[in-house]
């Protein structure tokens, strides 16, 4: 009699949440089909207006950027320093902007014959973080070097990144549906971004490293690999999570003060830097926190310096220059029809809209504390360079690019 009525409720039980699953279908079905018909609309789309549309908003970004790095060097360097940082940032901005017309001229496409040598020179500067004459260790980090000892410094895993994506875009392009046979053609492949990332979290840098390789695994997922090998990438990550957790002490504290067990001045105060700023901010460089201690306001929490000084107008100002970026890379990446300029177009706006949403979720809190710049805004040296070639390549492949063109394929395929 129990196990009858036992049986009688967990059948009832079923049928109660099949309705539920039907319904949420049901209400879930409309919103996909109206993503369907978006993205067939952008496919047959010409590539013209979403370039022109992410050109536009990485320009409004990168003059942004100027206009707050303005404001943090007024007010913390003497008017001899000031000048000459602001003199630094401009030639920065403009290499990135050389950098981003190049890229659009040349399109994946063109460098594509240079791939091998540039993921090769990717690999060398990695290496070079650790060798002596080329070294440039800070705060205990190896992630930049300097030619010779002379010159700006580099940040290797930032270019590392941008040519470790043209490569894996690249391969999978040439496997096509090789690339779904494990022996041959996914380990291999995977094989190569691991020990990228491997590098990179010898450095340390923990948050650079699952960047890289989280953009390497959604290229070759969108590139056709099997969603089962895909999962081999998140597994990846994860063990170099718990290897970075177990061996790394500050990256312990760092969960620590994220989790709310311990406490850390700089993460406190860029969150009372942010609170300060109310509806419309201080002021453009009216913000007292970069004078009273709280440190890296320039590079990796400038969203703090934005929310301090213009409020939360400049945080949703901010959030909306990157929500665009987002969506007309989206746009950009559907539009082309030539299978490997589109994967590669994809994995480099992923990269840069991935690093920004990163930063946005460190400085708010919503993340772990990690050293990471945001794109266009921060800081300009070697990962507003890679950037800005990261971003000139994508438009480049929707340049040369004609929703005619179905000789290689869809990004998808």
């Amino acid at each position: 009699m129990a196990r009858a009525v036992g049986t009688a409720a967990s059948d009832a039980a079923k049928a109660w949440f099949a309705r539920r699953l039907d319904g949420a279908a049901a209400i879930a079905r409309p919103f996909g089909d109206a993503a369907r018909r978006a993205a067939d609309r952008a496919r047959s789309a010409h590539p013209a207006g979403p370039r022109n549309a992410l050109l536009c908003t990485v320009l409004v970004a990168l003059v942004f950027g100027m206009l707050i790095q303005l404001s943090h060097a007024a007010t913390t360097l003497p008017p001899e320093a000031f000048r000459g940082q602001m003199l630094e940032q401009t030639a920065f901005r403009l290499a990135g902007l050389a950098l981003l017309i190049a890229g659009m001229a040349l399109g994946p496409r063109r460098i594509e014959p240079l791939i091998p040598a540039a993921t090769v020179g990717a690999f060398v500067l990695l290496v070079l973080c650790f060798v002596p004459g080329f070294e440039q260790p800070l705060n205990g980090s190896h992630r930049w070097i300097r030619i010779l000892g002379r010159g700006p410094s580099i940040q290797a895993s930032e270019l590392a990144r941008v040519a470790l994506v043209l490569w894996a875009a690249r391969r999978c392009a040439l496997l096509d549906d090789d690339l779904g046979d494990l022996r041959r053609g996914f380990v291999p492949t995977l094989l190569v971004g691991l020990l990228a990332a491997s590098l990179v979290l010898k450095e340390p840098d923990l948050g650079g490293a699952l960047l890289l390789l989280f953009c390497f695994g959604a290229t070759l997922y969108v590139g056709g690999a099997r969603m089962k090998h895909v999962g081999l990438v998140g597994a990846m990550a994860a063990v170099l999570l718990l290897l970075a957790i177990q061996v790394f002490s500050h990256v312990r504290e760092r969960f620590a003060v994220w989790a709310g067990e311990s406490t850390n001045s700089q993460v406190s105060r860029a969150a009372e830097a942010m609170a300060s700023g109310d509806l419309f901010g201080v002021g453009f460089a009216q913000g007292g926190f970069r004078n009273a201690g709280l440190q890296y306001m320039q590079t990796d929490y400038v969203f703090a310096l934005v929310g301090e000084e213009l409020g939360m107008f400049g945080v949703l100002l901010v959030v909306g220059i990157f929500a665009a970026f987002a969506w007309h890379a989206l746009r950009l990446v559907l539009c082309i029809h030539d299978r490997f300029a589109a994967l590669a177009a994809f994995g480099l706006t992923t990269s840069v809209g991935l690093q920004a949403l990163i930063h946005l979720q460190v400085v708010t809190g919503l993340a772990p504390p990690k050293g990471m710049a945001l794109p266009f805004i921060s800081d300009g040296g070697s990962g507003l360079l890679a950037a800005c070639a990261a971003v000139g390549l994508a438009l480049g492949a929707a340049r040369h690019a004609a929703p005619s063109q179905e000789t290689h394929g869809s990004a998808s395929g």
